[in-house]
């Protein structure tokens, strides 16, 4: 019964490309030309930030220069993928247009990037919106990506692990300074989970990182609660200026 179901679903709605919505063999996957255009995380990456680290030697993790000399607050990080191309896209649609059908396909390519985090944490946390934002998006994406099965999380998943006390401009286009400065003391612990993070892995989900910002001021509030180690895991990473593909 279920697989009729599944044929009859898949008469009415044909399954597409998440990337450019081309007809595909299956639903929530992308086609050979935008797999081809996503640049998957799969070589020697930072341990702290998950970008990408192209003279480090095949199965190291070593940590970025950036990582090094300012440490952002975190443990370990990982990222699926860079933010452009057709990952980009599949993002902003989930983000800005409610498209919560995309969100398997990202759940599967976290799984795949943080497995060794996943299997490792406690508590598994997105990071959080303010409630007025939350109201004119309908949605959190991270909280979406942490609910999702395909995610195989081992943890407790905890989607109101966190708060965020109040409303900050937006982050876009503002330096990493700016990001940092906006953020101070901006997330704390949920009261009514608060008991959850003393001693814990906690492991914070989110769709993009860019500086880092919004993942520090997260990792900063677990820490004050007492968790014994915090650690990142991200759809996207932002591509640090002058990266170069190999």
């Amino acid at each position: 019964m279920p697989g009729t179901a599944a044929r009859l679903l898949d008469l009415i709605f044909p399954p597409e490309c998440a990337g450019c919505r081309k007809p595909t063999d299956a639903a929530h996957g992308l086609c050979p030309d935008c797999w081809a255009a996503t640049r998957f995380i799969t070589g020697p990456a930072c341990d702290c930030c998950g970008t990408p680290v192209p003279t480090a030697a095949p199965g190291e993790r070593p940590r970025c220069e950036d990582c090094t000399t300012r440490p952002p607050g975190w443990d370990h990080g990982r990222a699926a993928v860079l933010y452009e191309g057709p990952a980009r896209e599949i993002l902003l649609r989930l983000k800005h247009r409610d498209r919560l059908d995309l969100a398997p396909v990202l759940a599967r390519w976290l799984a795949r990037a943080g497995a060794d985090l996943l299997a490792e944490a406690d508590v598994v946390a997105p990071v959080p919106l303010h409630w007025s934002r939350l109201l004119r998006r309908r949605c959190n994406q991270a909280a979406e990506l942490v609910r999702r099965p395909e995610l195989g999380a081992r943890g407790q998943v905890v989607p109101d692990l966190l708060l965020r006390q109040r409303a900050t401009l937006p982050l876009k286009g503002a330096t990493r300074e700016e990001r940092f400065a906006r953020l101070a003391a901006v997330m704390a612990p949920n009261p009514a989970r608060a008991d959850l993070i003393p001693g814990a892995r906690v492991l914070l989900i989110d769709d993009v990182m860019t500086t880092g910002a919004t993942l520090a001021a997260c990792a900063a509030a677990a820490r004050a609660a007492g968790a014994a180690r915090v650690d990142v895991l991200v759809v996207a990473r932002v591509a640090r200026e002058g990266f170069a593909h190999i």
